[in-house]
């Protein structure tokens, strides 16, 4: 797996975040930054490696000051970057954004958190000005409506929200909307990260992580997906090796041929409820 090219990589730059909200569980690593010469120092590990950086594990990345100047550095390496956020910073942060020459923003709409009701309004509003803004500037911008299904209703009374501030066509389909161009609504089912604490789900898993994609953690620890929040499968430091013999360790190795004959090799694994869907 040397050679192999991934759809994207999720890089931590930080594991702070503003919010605590009920679809994310958190971690309990020490929080830290990645410095901006740490972050050179994996986008460079990454070219070649992908033509995608997704800043995203856990942490919100726009409480990172120097996440504009991490997406020009990124950019200019001929990467396309991708972030996920809350979007509670919009407001203060959002024209940087927009500058910075980030390809895509998703944002968590965190609707279970949307507090009392003059709040909620005005945080929908925030996300809307700042869609508006980004779409029109060019940049591809996802609204993300979580816990579908388990929301009591509270995603309805968002969406509404949403409609009343964006003019569009609307256009549905089976996972979400087309605004308009470069401008969506998606809707994230709910699901249960997986934890060395829960319960042995299935040692029969099958998962893309390590085959389309893996994630480097804020430390420079690298894991086979987004989902391992504790970094409790650590591949090995980016910082001390190169990225290459990383990927084709015996162990990484050892995971994907796991995942071909569906069969997990790893204990976070078989506590995936996520995986749960591709079987």
């Amino acid at each position: 797996m040397a050679d192999k090219k991934y759809s994207r990589v999720y890089v931590e730059i930080t594991n702070i975040c503003n919010r605590s909200c009920s679809f994310c569980p958190g971690t309990t690593r020490e929080k830290i930054r990645m410095t901006c010469e740490e972050f050179r120092t994996v986008a460079k590990a990454l070219v070649g490696v992908t033509d995608y950086i997704y800043f995203h594990v856990m942490g919100e990345p726009l409480t990172h000051p120097d996440l504009p100047a991490m997406i020009k550095y990124a950019t200019s390496l001929g990467f396309k970057c991708a972030i996920t956020t809350n979007g509670t910073l919009l407001d203060e942060r959002g024209d940087e954004l927009i500058a910075s020459g980030v390809y895509k923003v998703n944002i968590s709409v965190h609707s279970f958190e949307g507090g009392e009701e003059a709040k909620h309004e005005s945080y929908i509003d925030s996300l809307c000005r700042f869609a508006d803004r980004a779409s029109d500037g060019g940049v591809l911008t996802v609204l993300r409506l979580w816990n579908k299904g388990y929301d009591g209703g509270l995603n309805d009374k968002t969406l509404d929200l949403i409609k009343s501030r964006l003019n569009g066509e609307w256009k549905w389909g089976t996972r979400g909307a087309r605004i308009r161009h470069k401008l969506h609504l998606e809707y994230g089912d709910r699901f249960d990260w997986p934890d060395m604490k829960a319960n042995f789900i299935s040692n029969s898993v099958f998962c893309y992580g390590l085959r389309d994609h893996f994630g480097i953690l804020s430390d420079g620890s690298v894991v086979p997906c987004c989902l391992d929040r504790e970094g409790d499968i650590t591949l090995g430091n980016i910082f001390e090796t190169p990225i290459r013999d990383i990927l084709s360790s015996d162990r990484a190795e050892s995971i994907l041929l796991g995942f071909d004959r569906r069969c997990a090799t790893e204990e976070l694994c078989k506590r995936c409820g996520y995986a749960t869907r591709f079987n």
